[in-house]
């Protein structure tokens, strides 16, 4: 891919190529879809802004990945401050189950998911983090590591813990 400049098409590639995954990360994070699409757009808004400042010593999405997880830290304390929780009902139709699934596996699969949003919300915000990276965006130690400005064995060590909370926390949901 060309050198994504302002004014080129390698940055339209980079959105195409990037923002689904931007936007996954951003709705897992804050819990609302409408606030989750703001955040993509203005996570690459911010890229097409700072190109000059991008090194070239980590990826594109890990970049990417940096501004967007500053982006909802930054959103997520804004609320918190406000005293503001974001709605998951959005969410949850959003992500309606199969309409082929059976009543009952509908109502496991949406109680297993409450469940989870639950424990999840009762962790560290760095927990959460961490969890995300490596269960639901799929990265490798050595990625999570650079995005969160940590050492590999730092990584390891917190999601040992993260894991740990989670069932504590997932148990105590039952």
């Amino acid at each position: 891919m060309e050198p994504a400049t302002p004014g080129s098409d390698a940055f339209a590639a980079l959105y195409r190529a990037h923002s689904q995954a931007i936007h996954y990360l951003a709705l897992r994070y804050l819990g609302d879809p409408a606030r989750a699409q703001d955040v993509t757009h203005d996570v690459f808004l911010k890229a097409w802004r700072h190109l000059g400042q991008f090194r070239h010593e980590a990826a594109w999405r890990t970049w990417l990945y940096r501004i967007a997880i500053n982006h909802c830290r930054n959103l997520a304390a804004s609320w918190a401050a406000r005293n503001l929780v974001p709605s998951s009902d959005e969410t949850l139709w959003n992500d309606a189950p199969d309409p082929g699934d059976s009543p009952l596996r509908i109502l496991e699969v949406k109680e297993l998911g409450e469940r989870i949003s639950r424990a999840m919300a009762r962790l560290p915000e760095e927990y959460r983090l961490l969890l995300l990276l490596i269960a639901d965006e799929r990265l490798a130690y050595d990625q999570i590591a650079a995005l969160t400005h940590q050492s590999t064995d730092a990584v390891r060590g917190k999601l040992h813990r993260a894991r740990k909370a989670f069932a504590i926390a997932f148990a105590a949901t039952a």
